[in-house]
C-alpha cells in the first residue's frame, strides 16, 4: 500500500451510551431473528407465507441483498488497490471488514432459511457441478479467505508485500462471485422471469451500488459520531460513483425488459411485472426505479449533492430500492406461474396456471432483519477492538487532487 502523509489507523473507543446502546440494540435484533429460524425450524414453513410455488421467501430477499452487497463494498479497496487512487487506499481495511461482515451475515440467513440447518452438510460433501448452487459453496468460502488474507495483508507489515496480488485477486473473486450469484436465476430457464444472461452482469453492477451505499452511509455514520475528519471532496468522488452505479443499473434493467419485450413468449410476464402484478408493480415502479434509482440521481447530481444529509438520503434510497428490486426478481419470478404447455393456458386443482399467493411473515421478516443486524454488530464491534479506520480522512491526509 502507499504511504501517505499523516495517516495513522486507531480503533473507536466505543463507550459512549449510544454507542453500547445500538449493539445492544443489535443484539436483540440478532435474538429475535435466532428466534424467528427456531420458530420456522420447530412448526415448519407452514407458518411463513413460503408455498410450493414460492420456496425462497423475504429471508432469501435478505440474504442474497447482504451477499450481493458484501462483493461491492469490497470496491472501495479495490479501486485502491488494483487501480492505485490512492485516496480510497486508507479506507481498504474497513473496505474489506464490511465486505466479509455483509457476506457472513447473507450467509448465516441463507442457512437458517434451510428449514434444517445441518443439511448444510450435504451440500458441502455432496456436490453436482451442473448446479450453480454447488459452484457458489466455493465462491463463498473461497471469498472469505481471500479477504480475510487481503485484510490480514493491509494490516500485518510481515505479509504486506502480498497486498497488491491479494487484492488482484480478491477483485477477480468477487466478481465471479457475483456472477455466480446472478447466474443462480439466470440459469434457471423454465422460470420466464428468470432465463437471462444479462443478470449476470446486471448483479454485478447492483453490487456496485449496493455496497457502496451501505458503505457511504457507515463511514459517514461512524466519523460523525466519533467526529473525525471526513474529507468533502473525497465524499463527493464516492457520492459521484454512486451516481454512476445507480444509472447503470438502471441502464441494464431497461435493456433487461426490453429484450425481454422483443420476445412474444414473455409478454406474459413483462405484463405482470410492469403493468398489472398488483403489489410487485408497484414495487418496480415505486420501489425500484423512483425510489431506488430516479430520487437517488435526482440528490447526487443536483446541489442537493452537496449536503451530507442528502448523501445519507440517497445512499438509503438506493438501499430500499435495491431490495425492492430483489424483491421483485425473487419473489415476482416465482409467484408467476411456470409455463407448463408453451403457448396453451393451462390449470388444475394443483394451482397450476395460477399466479401465486405470497405475503411474507413476521418470522421471515425477523430472520432477516437479524442478518443485518449481525453484519452492523460484527463491524462496529471489530473497529473498538482493531485499527481498522484512519483517525482522520481529511484533504491534508488524502490530498485527493494530487493523488488523481
Amino acid at each position: 500500500m502507499a504511504k501517505m502523509k499523516n495517516l495513522y489507523y486507531r480503533n473507536i473507543e466505543g463507550t459512549s451510551p449510544g454507542y453500547w446502546g445500538l449493539l445492544g440494540a443489535l443484539a436483540l435484533m440478532i435474538v429475535a431473528g435466532l428466534g424467528a429460524a427456531y420458530y420456522m425450524e420447530h412448526h415448519g414453513h407452514i407458518v411463513t407465507g413460503m408455498s410450493n410455488q414460492v420456496v425462497w421467501g423475504l429471508p432469501h430477499v435478505f440474504a442474497i441483498f447482504l451477499i450481493v452487497a458484501a462483493s461491492g463494498a469490497l470496491n472501495v479497496a479495490s479501486i485502491g488497490t488494483v487501480f492505485g487512487k490512492q485516496p480510497y487506499q486508507p479506507v481498504g481495511r474497513f473496505s474489506a471488514l464490511l465486505a466479509m461482515a455483509l457476506l457472513i451475515g447473507g450467509l448465516i440467513v441463507l442457512v437458517l432459511d434451510l428449514g434444517r440447518p445441518d443439511r448444510l452438510i450435504v451440500a458441502m460433501t455432496k456436490y453436482n457441478f451442473k448446479s450453480i448452487f454447488a459452484w457458489n459453496i466455493f465462491l463463498y468460502t473461497g471469498f472469505l479467505a481471500i479477504v480475510g488474507f487481503y485484510l490480514w495483508a493491509m494490516m500485518d507489515r510481515m505479509v504486506g508485500k502480498y497486498y497488491k496480488p491479494a487484492g488482484v485477486v480478491a477483485f477477480v473473486w468477487r466478481l465471479i462471485l457475483t456472477t455466480g450469484t446472478g447466474s443462480i436465476f439466470g440459469f434457471l430457464v423454465a422460470r420466464e422471469a428468470y432465463d437471462a444472461a444479462i443478470l449476470a452482469p446486471l448483479f454485478i453492477i447492483m453490487s456496485f451500488a449496493f455496497g457502496l451505499a451501505i458503505f457511504l452511509l457507515l463511514i459517514m455514520g461512524i466519523y460523525g459520531a466519533t467526529d473525525r475528519e471526513l474529507s468533502d471532496s473525497v465524499l463527493r468522488r464516492w457520492k459521484n460513483l454512486l451516481g454512476v452505479f445507480v444509472a447503470a443499473v438502471l441502464l441494464l434493467v431497461v435493456i433487461y425488459h426490453l429484450y425481454k419485450l422483443y420476445i412474444t413468449r414473455t409478454h406474459g410476464i413483462e405484463s405482470f411485472i410492469l403493468l398489472n402484478g398488483g403489489v410487485y408493480t408497484s414495487l418496480f415502479w415505486i420501489g425500484q426505479i423512483l425510489i431506488g434509482a430516479l430520487l437517488p440521481l435526482f440528490i447526487i447530481f443536483t446541489k442537493l449533492g452537496h449536503s451530507r444529509f442528502w448523501i445519507a438520503i440517497a445512499s438509503v434510497a438506493v438501499i430500499v430500492g435495491g431490495i425492492a428490486q430483489l424483491y421483485v426478481i425473487i419473489i415476482g419470478g416465482q409467484v408467476y406461474p411456470l409455463p407448463l404447455f408453451p403457448g396453451m393456458a393451462a390449470s388444475s386443482s394443483f394451482s397450476d396456471g395460477v399466479v401465486a399467493h405470497y405475503a411474507p411473515s413476521l418470522p421471515e421478516f425477523l430472520l432477516g432483519m437479524g442478518g443485518v443486524a449481525i453484519a452492523l454488530l460484527a463491524v462496529l464491534f471489530v473497529v473498538k477492538v482493531l485499527d481498522i479506520l484512519p483517525e482522520s480522512l481529511g484533504d491534508a491526509v488524502l490530498n485527493p487532487p494530487a493523488a488523481s
